[in-house]
């Protein structure tokens, strides 16, 4: 079954029996491999197009090869090489990582990819400044775990200093740093009244934060869509690319298929997922499969990434780059947020 499904892949054409014994120098006659190829037609696995053509690898087919016989072949020396001095010379920014991901999956699949920012599973604080600005007014700044920066206008019971301000401040960053909005509210009895004023407010701010989902999806590699093989008609090609594009959709795909994964860790392994032709779910991916995988921090905060490509693709490679682009971005999200890896 292995040998057939590489063999499509590499040929792009039906494979017959004698090319499979004479290609591979299989001890067995031509009858035997033909035989053997005719029960995997009758499981469901093969089919062929004419009787006198050799047999391709169906939907059934690529998913058995998936799960059972796809080797994690991983990225020549020289390419992982290559990737991480790219990754490492953007260590500090975070949108250039995302737009490095999708580019980088897209050139070594050759087909399209797409990466979701990391998104807090739970918001955590860092940091507040209080800022007075006229009379009872005053600025609140937010700085999430994350990095993200929020900013709401406070309206006093009466007009307070800036000393009194930072001081309140101060209090603040050294009693909640790290903590979520669920776990500060155990503190807001101990606190004086300006500090409890401000602290149900960071609250409201973090389960905000919370609720919403990163707008921005980074995407390359569209074009290697139009020279997707055995995709002759352009609705077929017309669906991939509005997959990619369609926010619902691939929210639903990534959910669906990721709900359960864990971020693949630095240190290799981890769960890749296969989507090969809708799986009966989604009739939009019926010409196509999708590669995904979490990275990031697991609990804290979570991204995926993908390839989308046609079904005939190269598995073992696709999944390789999956893999360890997800576990390079992990690493490197672990180094700038001041956690240590997870050990595998």
């Amino acid at each position: 079954m292995g040998l057939v499904v590489r063999e499509y892949i590499a040929r792009k054409a039906p494979v017959g029996s004698k090319s499979l014994v004479l290609k591979f120098g299989l001890q067995v006659s031509a009858a035997t491999v033909r035989a053997e190829m005719a029960a995997l037609e009758e499981m469901g696995y093969l089919c062929h197009p004419h009787t006198s053509a050799g047999r391709l690898p169906t939907e059934e087919g690529y998913r058995y090869f998936v799960r059972r016989l796809v080797s994690d072949t991983g990225l020549p020396l020289d390419e992982q090489r290559t990737i991480e001095h790219q990754f490492h010379q953007a260590r500090l920014d975070v949108d250039q990582w995302m737009q490095l991901a999708a580019a980088v999956l897209a050139h070594v699949s050759q087909s399209a990819a797409v990466v979701t920012p990391p998104h807090m599973r739970r918001s955590r604080f860092k940091h507040i400044e209080l800022i007075s600005t006229q009379g009872r007014l005053v600025l609140l700044v937010l700085v999430l775990g994350s990095g993200q920066v929020l900013q709401h206008m406070l309206t006093l019971a009466h007009p307070l200093s800036q000393d009194e301000l930072s001081q309140a401040a101060n209090h603040l960053n050294a009693i909640c740093q790290g903590l979520s909005a669920r776990e500060m509210s155990a503190m807001l009895i101990q606190l004086p009244e300006l500090e409890q004023e401000v602290c149900a407010l960071l609250q409201e701010m973090m389960s905000r934060a919370d609720a919403r989902i990163a707008n921005r999806v980074y995407r390359d590699g569209l074009s290697h869509l139009f020279e997707a093989p055995d995709l002759g008609p352009t609705d077929s090609i017309r669906r991939g690319i509005r997959l990619l594009e369609e926010r619902s959709f691939l929210e639903d795909v990534l959910s669906s298929t990721l709900s359960s994964a864990e971020p693949i860790p630095k240190t290799g392994g981890g769960s890749v997922q296969v989507v090969i032709g809708g799986e009966g779910r989604w009739d939009e991916l019926r010409d196509w499969s999708m590669v995904l995988a979490r990275y990031g921090m697991a609990d804290y905060a979570v991204g995926a990434l993908g390839v989308l490509g046609p079904i005939r693709m190269p598995y073992g490679r696709v999944i390789s780059a999956v893999r360890y682009v997800a576990g390079l971005m992990t690493g490197l999200m672990y180094q700038v947020y001041g956690y240590e890896p997870p050990a595998s």
